[in-house]
């Protein structure tokens, strides 16, 4: 099985002029599918792609990085996720919130930040920590950055250090990424998209507040590569035991449900998709810049798939259909390996 129809649906994408460009990534055990097509940029000229191409992972870093640190530290005993945020962070105020309800964004917390986007870093967290939690408290999930900016917060509170530093330290350096990092080489990555200014974002973070938080932001600022991301996900689905930062008991529960019953499943960070055979679950994750990871324990396989899906501007919803066909696809050719 050479996932036929997954592979043509990602190559689609470039033919149908739906992104430049894409980086993808298939395997199976120790077998692997892998193919750069089309253009890493359009404007003001055309430029190949490379197979080593870095890309902005967006939202990817809330599972490859803040995640990941936490889990290290479940693991170890230092933190349990059924331990009050107020814990660590005394400020904020409701006593119900749990570190789990924020890995599983089922927090409840939501609400309109005025003039967001004038605020400054110091600014920006307080009116985050301020943020009401609503009637929807475990009772609904709501994907949302706040849930992973303030779990940022609890770990700069236990290490005294800058979140992308314990990232780097903890989770990067050690599974031997060589190319992962919060500040690429501009001349290796992909550009993301042109910004309010009309200036195109090449090595710089593109969620805005990422940019603001700097250092501080534990819902995106990572860029990585495909050979990057698929060492990590050998780990992920137990082909390498040296890679994640954490041991096998711990990996197994990521592919646990850790939602409420009747609740959207999600495990610890990451999303759920479910086999459509035997209905096993697999771990799944986004980001808004056109990135996605599918990965299967069992079946010891998994999809990567990096692509600028916003270049050189807009949200490209036309994008969000072809994924979820691309999703449907794997899992349908993956259930009958």
């Amino acid at each position: 099985m050479e996932f036929l129809k997954t592979k043509k649906l990602i190559e689609m994408m470039v033919a149908s002029k739906i992104v430049p460009g894409v980086n993808y990534l298939i395997f199976k055990n120790n077998d692997i599918w892998q193919n750069t097509v089309g253009l890493s940029q359009i404007i003001p000229q055309p430029v190949p792609l490379k197979a080593d191409a870095i890309y902005d992972l967006a939202s990817l870093t809330k599972v490859i990085g803040t995640t990941n640190v936490l889990l290290k530290l479940a693991d170890e005993g230092k933190i349990a996720f059924n331990d009050a945020l107020k814990m660590y962070l005394p400020e904020f105020l409701d006593k119900r919130v749990k570190l789990s309800d924020l890995l599983t964004h089922t927090s409840g917390i939501k609400g309109w930040i005025a003039n967001r986007d004038q605020l400054n870093a110091r600014e920006l967290l307080q009116a985050i920590i301020n943020l009401p939690v609503t009637e929807e408290f475990e009772h609904k999930v709501r994907y949302a950055d706040t849930n992973f900016i303030l779990l940022g917060l609890v770990l700069e509170k236990i290490y005294q250090q800058d979140l992308q530093d314990i990232i780097m330290h903890e989770v990067i350096k050690p599974a031997g990424l060589k190319a992962t990092s919060f500040a690429p080489d501009a001349n290796k990555t992909v550009p993301t998209a042109m910004n309010q200014q009309g200036i195109m974002l090449c090595g710089v973070v593109h969620d805005p507040k990422a940019r603001v938080l700097g250092k501080s932001c534990g819902s995106a600022g990572l860029f990585s590569n495909i050979a990057d991301l698929y060492r990590l996900a050998q780990g992920y689905v137990g082909l390498r035991d040296d890679i994640l930062p954490f041991g096998s008991a711990t990996l197994s529960e990521l592919y646990k449900i850790k939602t409420p019953a009747k609740l959207h499943a999600r495990s610890w960070g990451w999303d759920l998709c479910f086999d459509p055979s035997d209905h096993h679950t697999l771990i799944y994750h986004t980001g808004f810049t056109g990135t996605f990871m599918l990965l299967d324990k069992v079946k010891k396989t998994g999809l990567i798939v990096l692509t600028n899906r916003i270049y050189p501007s807009g949200h490209n919803l036309i994008f969000l259909k072809m994924r979820q066909k691309i999703i449907e696809s794997f899992l349908l050719e993956n259930s009958i390996i």
